[in-house]
């Protein structure tokens, strides 16, 4: 057959995105050239490859089949593209990450820091995802990687890599000073108000699970929306919460909270990166990523 290899290219992006609309988006072309396209390569091989649905459209077995192939073309093809252009240095670039904001404020941002000195002309894009919505990115192909914080729930093709433990400690605020000089139970913690992130987050199913565990039920009297909305909450004597430890110790020596001991040990929490082994990443995201892993 003689097939025009543009149709490949075009199939890979509408199979990846499963729109015509968005695939035409990407390539910077028209919905109509888009579909005439597929036609035509339809038409070329004599076979169906998509069922057009409301929705956009889906794969047949024979469309799965071809994807499979050409994905696997398409990424030895951008993966030369990118050993080729690593010869002129990191001068250009753009790098995409979805980062939680605790793993931002406590393990992301020095090492950004860093990066950024090196190469200050490689662009940073960091999206503010809770940890579900990063591995949703990952998954889809929408940034390059993901710095988030356990538990993650990550599948094949996506890989999830510890980076760093760290452990979270029960505060409250100046209201609950009597509090520092007991040993509470987390069934003792239904007796004073409580703050936990949203039932939306993987910190709350954390929690939940933990308290599961002891036959309790996680029901917090406030949900906050982000991590950094906690803290300013528990120093205004709004209720107890866990917060990591190293974002609560500079708030426990200006005596703006106080630490609560607590019974049961709660178990260690990562930072973790997640990554599709299956994605080629440029060498600008590459670099980073490497640094992150060997710091």
């Amino acid at each position: 057959m003689n097939i025009n290899f543009e149709y490949y290219k075009i199939f890979y992006y509408v199979a990846k995105y499963g729109n015509l609309t968005k695939a035409a988006h990407v390539l910077g072309n028209s919905q109509p050239n888009i579909t005439r396209a597929m036609n035509c390569l339809e038409s070329e091989i004599r076979c169906t490859l998509f069922i057009r649905t409301n929705r956009g459209v889906r794969l047949t077995p024979e469309g799965e089949r071809l994807y499979t192939r050409v994905s696997a073309a398409m990424a030895q093809l951008q993966l030369a593209e990118e050993e080729l252009t690593d010869s002129t240095g990191l001068e250009h670039g753009s790098i995409s990450i979805g980062a939680s904001e605790t793993a931002l404020s406590i393990y992301l941002l020095e090492r950004l820091k860093h990066f950024h000195m090196t190469y200050p002309n490689i662009r940073l894009k960091i999206y503010n995802h809770s940890t579900p919505q990063a591995v949703h990115s990952v998954k889809n192909g929408e940034i390059d990687f993901a710095i988030v914080t356990t538990p993650t729930t990550a599948k094949p093709p996506l890989k999830e890599i510890r980076l760093e433990s760290f452990r979270e400690v029960l505060v409250g605020g100046k209201t609950f000073t009597a509090l520092s000089s007991q040993t509470l139970t987390l069934a003792e913690l239904k007796n004073y108000p409580f703050i936990c992130l949203g039932r939306e987050t993987m910190t709350f199913a954390f929690y939940h699970q933990l308290f599961l565990s002891h036959g309790l039920e996680l029901e917090p009297d406030t949900e906050a929306a982000t991590t950094d909305q906690v803290l300013p909450l528990v120093k205004s004597d709004l209720g107890l919460a866990f917060i990591p430890e190293s974002m609560a110790i500079p708030a426990i020596q200006n005596h703006e909270v106080i630490p609560i001991h607590l019974q049961e040990t709660i178990p260690c929490r990562y930072v973790c990166m997640v990554s599709d082994i299956k994605r080629p990443l440029n060498s600008a995201a590459r670099k980073l990523k490497d640094l992150i892993l060997h710091s």
